[in-house]
């Protein structure tokens, strides 16, 4: 059956407003990304007429590409993939919020190239909550050290922190993992970074627990899309708790 992209985003968003009300959140304080790795810039196209406007990439040669051919469009663009050294120059120039910054000498070189005629670019730091060794993100306890460099930086603007857990059994131990990056936020603005406000956490298998501990940026690609281009995998279904 294909994927009814407008229905999937209707669906989500709806969802999203739920979950918002049931976890005591603000109305409109969980905002969606759509995560559009693998996906041609018609099927981003017809998400936008849709009302989406943020979209998150993976791979940046295949975003640059997408960011050209859709320049008539008002997206803002996120990445949320590795970050190369030799990359970070494209980074600077064209997104808009970049979330995997890790180490300092990437944050520095997205400071040196980012253009002066653009605002400060909004960046997360990535934290490996999970400790697993094959997976980016800085470690907790040097998270203080990362944020104090960065808040340094002028063309850069800490805006927050982005996880990616390990896959969890159950809703709870999702909570536990998305918990973490909420009182390593808390800490960080107990130090004075008061621009970190954002959580991006969750994605299509674990989005209510992200919204439970307090996400503000969902990163959802399987429940908008359906499975990537190449995938046989079913659609992932969302969270939900016992």
């Amino acid at each position: 059956m294909p994927v009814n992209i407008p229905d999937n985003l209707a669906r989500i968003r709806e969802r999203i407003k739920h979950l918002e009300a049931q976890y005591g959140r603000a109305p409109g304080s969980v905002q969606l990304l759509a995560a559009s790795k693998a996906q041609s810039p018609e099927v981003i196209r017809l998400a936008h007429t849709s009302g989406q406007l943020h979209f998150a990439e993976n791979y940046l040669q295949e975003a640059l590409a997408k960011i050209a051919e859709l320049g008539d469009l008002k997206l803002a663009w996120h990445f949320i993939g590795p970050i190369q050294s030799n990359k970070t120059r494209a980074l600077a120039e064209q997104f808009h919020w970049v979330h995997t910054v890790d180490r300092s000498k990437i944050a520095q070189r997205l400071h040196e190239q980012r253009p002066e005629a653009l605002p400060p670019l909004n960046v997360l730091l990535q934290v490996n909550v999970s400790h697993e060794a094959t997976k980016s993100g800085i470690e907790l306890a040097e998270l203080p050290e990362l944020a104090r460099e960065v808040a340094a930086l002028s063309r850069l603007r800490l805006s927050g922190l982005m996880a990616i857990p390990a896959p969890a059994p159950d809703f709870l131990a999702q909570r536990q993992a998305f918990a973490l990056l909420r009182e390593a936020r808390t800490t960080l603005q107990n130090l004075g970074h008061l621009s970190c406000q954002h959580l991006s956490m969750g994605m299509s298998a674990d989005y209510e627990a992200a919204i439970a501990e307090g996400a503000t940026m969902l990163r959802i690609g399987t429940d908008i899309f359906g499975a990537r281009p190449g995938s046989s995998a079913p659609a992932a279904a969302s969270s939900k708790a016992p």
